[in-house]
């Protein structure tokens, strides 16, 4: 019996030195973890950094695809709806040559007539085609001059009317949709004569 508590004696001195050692590790173990924390941190704050320029460049990059995608749509409506401009002032000569065909046309013989109604029926055939395209007519008589949409050709000092005012037509503009194709050549009153006023109540 008096064996065994010598041994206890003897374990415990033992186990006191060795635990000197092992405090010394887990202190060396929490001194190197906190070190790693620290250093997790840096690398966390780097990550984040890191993210925020990735989320401010996806920003950017999107801003820039709806700018394209923007463009592009009014660049297709554009093309869309100028397609047939050249089209058009191609066919506008055509249109004058019918007018004057049809002005030439003067006369009651039945062969003449025939030819001024068949010009006139094709005239309108084609200008209703062109409108149903978005191509429209100017015809400004009795308009004011706008020089947007009007070329003076001249002015008349003798004409009647209100100065700036279209007297005379000699060709025609058109316009597919808000663009101008040609504009209206025209003639204006140079003014200062007044009209006379026509009493709509009679």
């Amino acid at each position: 019996m008096n064996a065994e508590p010598e041994q206890q004696q003897d374990v415990q001195p033992a186990a006191l030195d060795e635990a000197g050692p092992i405090e010394g590790e887990l202190f060396e173990t929490a001194l190197d973890a906190q070190l790693d924390v620290g250093g997790l941190r840096e690398e966390l704050a780097q990550a984040h950094r890191r993210a925020d320029e990735n989320w401010d460049k996806l920003l950017r990059l999107q801003a820039e695809m709806d700018n394209l995608r923007r463009r592009t749509d009014k660049d297709l409506d554009s093309t869309r709806k100028f397609a047939l401009e050249r089209f058009a002032k191609e066919l506008l000569p055509v249109i004058d040559s019918l007018e004057l065909g049809i002005q030439a046309a003067k006369g009651d013989a039945p062969e003449v007539v025939q030819l001024r109604e068949g010009g006139e029926l094709t005239l309108k055939q084609l200008l209703s085609v062109l409108e149903r395209f978005n191509v429209l007519e100017l015809n400004p008589l009795g308009e004011k001059f706008n020089p947007e949409l009007h070329q003076a050709m001249a002015v008349d000092p003798s004409a009647q009317g209100e100065a700036n005012t279209v007297v005379k037509v000699f060709q025609k503009g058109y316009v597919l949709h808000e663009r101008l194709l040609r504009p209206a050549m025209v003639v204006i009153a140079k003014g200062g004569v007044e009209t006379p006023r026509v009493d709509e109540t009679a």
